[in-house]
């Protein structure tokens, strides 16, 4: 809508008064109902916008979380229906939030300042042209609302009392914007999903009363309760159950608790409006009566509303509920930003948990805009030197946090950093858009120059702090980044990984010059790492699972001959391990990849369907609803895991669902935004059938198959102005246009080569 007035609102509220939730409100008056009417609205924290009483939009958790100290994003409304002629109303009910309420490790408050705060501007059409009725200005007022204290990590407090109460109403503060660019918004907003009734309400050991909704969920508790002024109800949300109570250790300091406080006798319906929780179960204290009943309580389930684009479908039910984990933990992580975990007092969008699950989260869900909305945040938090914090939006270090600062947040650390080059190499490929490489191409050659500079002359990343192999089951609970890799060997190769994703970026804009020059450089780098790392024969310095699947999946090798004989270690270490994983974050989505590439299909698949500790299926045997931060987050005897990072929803290990779409069900893109498909299955013992879809911009691509006797029958769909390319085992493989194509195939002798995994 380029024609409507300039935007020319402030914003205003209360400047101080740290934690509190004010009401902010304009009034004004139209003359006549306008054809259309526009909201253009935003705040310092989070807020609720009411228009004559009624709320505007179905949007929450507004305006999200942007790097505040340099931009922040509105929202554009439809309001006509809210207006009516004459004496007209708008009311803003503003918390904390991300703005100004608690973040981070610290228990930092007011990182970004100190105000609650609404911009608001409502502009109508009457005929042809548009003109503004109401902006928000220093004529506005405040008052004190029903609802006492909300922050994120720790929950709300509501008193429904002070709802009917006369409240002082006091001139606001007008809060300056400091040079923050307000700009519309990129990304899709927060919203409601959909409820879960409560699986069973029981009694602990204890005698508490805990509502279990049956799945680790991210959102909150609505209830709807009759009792008595001054009855409050407490809601205390956890993910899981340890000696059957709460099990609330890996919250650390979240309090995750909301409280309410009647008002009279009268059917009460609340749920909270500006916090979120990461949450199975809830304990509930002070229902009047003593319990609710099924009806009373329901669990509201909200993320970033991408849409889903992509499904995986066996009848394996492990792998199947496997793939379900990763859905809802991506659901429950793309809140504003990609978080880490939604739970504890964290939350925060680092750049590595992201970085390696990319290719998933576009497979999954429309992650386009959502992506692109957090990379320019990424662009905007990056230094001169090329780095970026390893958490975007920011949080900077507190005032005796130096050590942390220099060591951990001033560094390169790889995978984490290199971000800035997957992330937007991510996306060019599941969407064919360019325009996100053009945005993204300053920030990519910032971080690989800054690389370059910071390997010198030997080209090899072996100084500065380094995350590793992150979270690698050999590390001490206390010491995620002791893993079996070398962070030298990670950092080098991600070195020339990332030079290499650049100068494609760079040659499918068109710039020849820039793409000679890195892909260059990553052809040194890639010898350094071979000097250092590889031996004459292909052997790594480096025995590791994590090794040998970075230096054959990022092509660091010289021939064939090394390649060989790395693949042939990288089996031999999976199988001297039992065929339990031995990766962290970083080798986790290529250890699959690399063992097919090698011919050790039936490998990769014992690895994916062993359920010993560790392993992706363990979780599963051990009731998981949502992907784990840790292999072991919850041990074999019930008890959670010592670790202080014990998180039971965190996106990272499931980036194996990458691996179940390409190779298992056989579908992936041929070439940038899927105008060709591959279309490629490779089955194996025990699984009998497989299939997935994906929703192209031209139309659903799918593939199912199914073993039937000594055949494979495959059956594909190829949507209008596709090419699908069918790699089948045993046969020559073919192309095809848009359509539905079936074949039926000798099963290949490999299918039966797995041995049975219990």
């Amino acid at each position: 809508m380029s024609d409507l007035p300039q935007l020319t609102a402030d914003f205003v509220g209360r400047a101080g008064g740290s934690g509190t939730v004010p009401i902010v409100r304009g009034e004004f008056e139209i003359a006549t109902a306008p054809d259309e009417a526009i909201l253009r609205s935003t705040f310092l924290g989070i807020g609720v916008i009411r228009i004559n009483g009624e709320i505007v939009g179905d949007e929450v958790l507004e305006p999200g979380w942007q790097s505040y100290a340099h931009r922040i994003v509105y929202r554009t409304s439809d309001v006509a229906r809210h207006l009516r002629v004459g004496a007209n109303s708008i009311e803003a009910e503003i918390a904390p939030g991300w703005y100004s309420g608690r973040l981070g490790f610290f228990e930092q408050t007011e990182i970004y300042g100190t105000a609650r705060a609404v911009l608001a501007q409502v502009d109508v059409r009457t005929g042809p042209e548009w003109s503004t009725v109401v902006a928000s200005d220093g004529s506005w007022t405040w008052r004190e609302g029903p609802t006492l204290a909300a922050q994120l990590y720790d929950g709300e407090t509501h008193d429904a009392r002070r709802r009917a109460l006369p409240a002082a109403r006091h001139p606001v503060d007008v809060v300056a914007r400091d040079g923050i660019s307000v700009e519309p918004r990129i990304g899709p907003p927060v919203r409601r999903q959909r409820t879960l009734p409560p699986q069973r309400i029981f009694r602990t050991p204890s005698g508490r009363l805990v509502v279990d909704f049956g799945r680790n969920i991210v959102g909150w508790v609505r209830i709807r309760v009759r009792g008595h002024a001054g009855d409050e109800i407490v809601v205390r949300h956890s993910e899981v159950l340890e000696d059957g109570e709460l099990g609330i250790r890996p919250l650390r300091t979240a309090q995750a608790t909301d409280r309410v406080i009647l008002a009279d006798g009268e059917e009460f319906v609340w749920e909270p409006s500006f916090t979120y929780h990461g949450f199975r179960y809830a304990e509930v204290t002070g229902w009047p009566g003593g319990q609710p009943a099924v009806d009373q309580i329901e669990a509201v389930v909200v993320h970033s509303d991408v849409t889903r684009r992509g499904w995986f479908r066996t009848s394996h039910a492990g792998l199947s509920r496997l793939h379900e984990n990763v859905v809802a933990s991506t659901e429950g992580n793309f809140v504003s930003i990609p978080t880490d975990c939604p739970q504890r007092d964290e939350r925060l969008g680092w750049t590595g948990d992201i970085a390696v699950f990319g290719p998933t989260a576009m497979f999954l869900f429309d992650s386009a805009e959502f992506l692109r909305s957090w990379l320019r945040d990424l662009q905007l938090e990056q230094r001169d030197d090329g780095s970026v914090p390893n958490f975007v939006p920011e949080i900077p270090f507190p005032r005796g946090a130096e050590e942390w600062d220099g060591q951990f947040g001033r560094a390169h650390p790889a995978v984490w950093g290199d971000a800035t080059t997957l992330v937007p190499s991510t996306i060019f490929e599941a969407t064919g858009d360019s325009g996100i490489l053009r945005e993204s191409l300053p920030m990519m050659r910032a971080w690989v120059d800054g690389l370059a500079d910071l390997a010198g002359p030997s080209l090899l990343r072996d100084t500065g702090f380094q995350f590793g192999d992150w979270l690698d089951p050999v590390a001490p609970p206390d010491d995620p980044a002791a893993g079996a890799t070398e962070p030298a060997l990670v950092a080098t190769a991600y070195f020339a990984h990332s030079a290499r994703l650049l100068a494609r970026a760079a040659s499918a804009l068109g710039d020849t010059a820039t793409a000679t020059h890195y892909t260059e450089l990553a052809d040194r780098v890639g010898e350094a790492f071979r000097r250092a790392f590889v031996g004459d024969d292909g052997t790594l310095r480096n025995e590791a699972q994590t090794a040998y699947a970075i230096a054959l999946r990022l092509d660091l090798l010289a021939d064939d001959r090394q390649r060989a004989v790395a693949g042939e270690h990288l089996v031999e270490l999976v199988r001297a391990n039992g065929h339990r994983i031995g990766t962290g974050f970083v080798g986790t989505p290529l250890i699959l990849d690399a063992l097919s590439d090698v011919g050790a299909i039936d490998d990769a698949y014992r690895l994916l369907l062993s359920d010993e500790v560790p392993s992706w299926l363990y979780a599963v045997s051990m009731g998981a609803t949502t992907i784990w931060e840790r292999w072991d987050s919850m041990l074999p005897d019930g008890s959670i895991n010592p670790g202080e990072m014990t998180s039971f929803n965190h996106y990272a290990f499931g980036a194996v669902a990458d691996w179940m779409h390409r190779t298992i069900a056989g579908l992936a893109p041929a070439a940038p935004g899927w105008e060709r498909i591959r279309f490629a299955p490779r089955p194996r013992h025990p699984l009998r059938d497989a299939g997935a879809t994906f929703r192209t911009a031209r139309g659903d691509a799918s593939i199912d198959w199914e073993v039937v006797g000594d055949e494979l029958a495959v059956r594909a769909v190829i949507p209008p102005g596709s090419v699908g390319e069918f790699h089948l085992e045993g046969v020559a493989p073919v192309e095809r246009g848009a359509g539905v194509h079936e074949f039926t195939v000798p099963l290949a002798a490999t299918y039966a080569g797995a041995e049975p995994v219990r």
